[in-house]
């Protein structure tokens, strides 16, 4: 899955595909993470990109 857009900037498309699989790999702990933000709680943690 793509991204629908990148607002600013751009990556090469290797770092991409990458960012685009974390993004998958992580997808329920981003929702629940910016449900947390939008409620004015602190964000948990995500593994980061290795």
């Amino acid at each position: 899955m793509r991204p629908k857009s990148i607002t600013q900037g751009k990556l090469p498309t290797k770092q991409l595909r990458l960012v685009t699989a974390w993004i998958e790999l992580h997808r329920d702990e981003l929702m629940a993470d910016w449900q947390l933000c939008q409620n004015g709680e602190k964000p948990f943690t995500i593994e980061p990109l290795k």
